[in-house]
């Protein structure tokens, strides 16, 4: 008795998974979707990740490449969290500058593919909370000059 209710069930549960694989209950997927909906109501155009490393579409979001290394060159005591080419931040965790006992951090962005003072963004923090304006301005100094030199060096005057 018990074998024929195993077999019954056994029954009952391959007719019920068969019968949901029919195709007029096939869901579609995000694609077909995404196409018959058409580009969204925001403006943005339909890429992916591949889209965008292969330089598909249009990129609103710029990064000087010389503001770029020369952020990592003059801050490269310091150990790089997360660096994001695409949107232009990069985030270190704290570490100590050669010959210097306080701990800083720090938070670059670069918002304009333009090697310009105004490009450059940089946040510095000790863990006892911001640094002084004038320490901040020194860095990006340092930045800005290192990125000419890295200009210059390159031949693009």
């Amino acid at each position: 008795m018990t074998l024929l209710l195993r077999i019954a069930g056994f029954v009952l549960m391959a007719t019920f998974g068969l019968a949901s694989c029919s195709s007029e209950n096939v869901q579609p997927t995000p694609e077909e979707l995404l196409r018959e909906r058409g580009p969204d109501t925001y403006g943005v155009p339909e890429t992916s990740l591949l889209d965008a490393l292969r330089g598909v579409g249009e990129s609103n979001i710029k990064v000087n490449r010389y503001l770029w290394t020369a952020s990592l060159d003059v801050l490269d005591f310091l150990p790089v969290q997360s660096a994001d080419p695409f949107t232009g931040v990069i985030a270190t965790g704290y570490g100590t500058p050669p010959g210097g006992g306080r701990a800083y951090r720090a938070t670059v962005l670069i918002s304009d593919p333009a090697l310009d003072a105004r490009s450059l963004n940089v946040a510095l923090q000790t863990r006892g909370g911001p640094v002084s304006a004038g320490t901040q301005r020194a860095v990006e100094d340092a930045i800005l000059a290192r990125a000419r030199q890295l200009r210059i060096q390159a031949g693009r005057y």
